[in-house]
């Protein structure tokens, strides 16, 4: 068995037998439908925490993968945001070209206009905000969107500072992939964890293809 092979039979195995494509038969409606009955109730499509449970949970596969995280709310907001820069002592900052944060009065923001590679890894770090997150995965999700940027202001400088509301946070995959069915055809980053490698011998490096720090507010 080739490992194609094996991918497919798993799948075959996940989603229950039926017809289609590769069986030799074609699906009737009836069938279709009992198949796509099958999937819905064989994987979660809908999780049950919400609230402190929620960000809670967010916070901790964050930390699992190395990402720094702080809890503020709507009017500690921007002490955080002052705090987390000075503690990286990040003030040369770029940010996307509708950032609607405060930033504290001692930081030299850039804000991008298209900006190079050269350019952009010049600065102590990148602040935007998020699309939304996922708390099982620990994933961060940015769209775009003008309070996000384009792809390369946050991969380029060393340190993303990302805000992510209690509003935007979902617990699974698929509860994420519907609500992003707005911004599908927009170029989506999928952020978990700071960047990171293994080489052959299996050390670690930070940084490689993207910033080597990650922090996160989750604003309450």
């Amino acid at each position: 068995m080739t490992a194609r092979d094996e991918v497919l039979a798993r799948i075959r195995a996940a989603i229950g037998p039926g017809t289609g494509p590769g069986t030799g038969q074609d699906a009737g409606p009836a069938e279709s439908a009992a198949g796509a009955d099958g999937l819905d109730a064989g994987y979660r499509l809908q999780g049950e925490l919400t609230g402190p449970a929620l960000l809670e949970l967010l916070a901790d596969r964050l930390t699992h993968y190395r990402a720094l995280v702080r809890l503020a709310t709507p009017h500690t907001l921007a002490a955080e945001i002052s705090a987390a820069l000075a503690d990286r002592q990040a003030r040369r900052i770029v940010v996307p070209p509708e950032l609607d944060l405060q930033l504290p009065q001692g930081a030299e923001v850039t804000v991008d206009n298209g900006l190079s590679a050269t350019e952009l890894d010049c600065y102590d770090g990148v602040v935007t905000r998020a699309a939304l997150a996922i708390a099982e995965t620990g994933t961060i999700v940015l769209d775009g969107s003008p309070d996000q940027g384009r792809r390369a202001i946050s991969l380029v400088p060393d340190y993303h500072l990302c805000v992510v509301e209690a509003r935007q946070v979902v617990q699974l995959v698929p509860e994420a992939v519907a609500r992003l069915a707005g911004a599908a055809t927009r170029p989506l980053t999928w952020i978990s964890g700071p960047s990171a490698t293994s080489d052959i011998e299996l050390e670690r490096v930070e940084g490689v293809h993207g910033p080597r720090t990650l922090e996160v507010i989750l604003v309450r």
